[in-house]
């Protein structure tokens, strides 16, 4: 699962707190209040995400954490998502190749690749198993 390092400070100027992702140079997040910030970072997250995938550009992995850093982990919905993204761009597939090996048209595509859709995971699962990929999920005790 994809769980990214925050760097987060408070500014004492406008009384926020600003969450830093060191894999995604263009996205601040601010939290209003120290119990909003694993929330605002990892909608910011999210969003950040989807603008990569609608743009075509390639999700980086999480780098390793720094100490101090929060760990923002996101929903496997999204995981998978960037994952198929990823693997779209990697093996030089378009999306509406995709749509013919899995028999849907165009609009169901698009919605594979949408963060804010829920998306069903077999599905998810079978594009990336087309695009020759497997998925495996582990369960570990926090």
């Amino acid at each position: 699962m994809y769980k990214y390092p925050a760097s987060v400070s408070f500014d004492e100027e406008t009384g926020t707190w600003e969450i830093v992702f060191r894999d995604f140079e263009t996205l601040p997040s601010v939290a209003l209040s120290e119990d909003d910030i694993e929330l605002e970072a990892t909608e910011g997250l999210i969003a950040a995400i989807g603008d990569s995938i609608d743009s075509r550009k390639l999700i980086p992995h999480p780098s390793g954490a720094a100490e101090g850093d929060i760990l923002v982990y996101l929903p496997l919905l999204t995981c998978l998502k960037a994952a198929l993204s990823n693997s779209l761009i990697n093996t030089g597939t378009r999306k509406a190749e995709l749509a013919r090996k899995m028999s849907m048209n165009g609009s169901q595509t698009d919605r594979l690749l949408d963060v804010s859709h829920a998306s069903k995971v077999e599905t998810l699962e079978q594009a990336l198993y087309l695009l020759g990929f497997e998925v495996s999920v582990s369960v570990t005790a926090i």
